[in-house]
């Protein structure tokens, strides 16, 4: 059984136990979530997708931790200018683990 969510602008295709890393959602570590925009849901009886989202569907996850993604460095240099510019950048995330899948 599985499903695909969306959440912080991006969709995830989530399974129940997998792990995911998203967009930083204001939650605290340990509690519990519902992710509401389920636009599709795969069970052994057939796949359901929806239209734009499935009616009564929801995924239940735990928050285990908030963090920062690894740096990413942004350059930008006109040449022969005598302009650079570094900066760096690191994501928030949060990891979720999905528990389940109701559909």
């Amino acid at each position: 059984m599985y499903a695909i969510v969306e959440t912080g602008g991006k969709q995830f295709k989530v399974s129940q136990g997998d792990t995911i890393y998203v967009e930083k959602l204001d939650a605290e570590v340990g509690s519990s979530i519902t992710l509401d925009k389920v636009f599709l849901v795969s069970t052994d009886k057939g796949v359901n997708v929806g239209t734009p989202t499935v009616d009564g569907a929801k995924v239940v996850a735990k928050v285990e931790e908030h963090g920062k993604g690894k740096k990413i460095v942004v350059f930008k240099y006109k040449a022969k200018k005598n302009y650079h510019k570094k900066q760096g950048h690191r994501q928030p995330y949060t990891k979720l683990k999905i528990e389940a899948i109701e559909a």
